[in-house]
């Protein structure tokens, strides 16, 4: 083997080296709107249901507020009430 030959390999190993360590690797991406429409209508009924739970919650502690509300003001109406009893 001569020497130009044993360089030129000896290149060729080192660039097969340098282009394996520092190659590209592509993401390739493409577009469907039907999966993007799909997934967009999905994630607007998670909102919507969230938000619908929301709205629930508030409602429910409104109520539950009110009706405690009214208990405690029904059973101090009755302590006064019950002060005038003759007995």
């Amino acid at each position: 083997m001569d020497e130009t030959t044993r360089i030129l390999e000896r290149r060729i190993f080192a660039w097969r080296t340098m282009t394996m360590f520092n190659r590209q690797d592509y993401v390739y991406q493409y577009s469907d709107p039907k999966s993007d429409e799909g997934f967009g209508k999905v994630f607007a009924i998670v909102i919507c249901f969230v938000f619908f739970l929301g709205a629930l919650q508030v409602a429910y502690e409104t109520v539950s507020g009110w009706y405690q509300n009214f208990m405690q003001w029904g059973n101090e109406m009755l302590v006064f009430f019950a002060g005038f009893w003759p007995f």
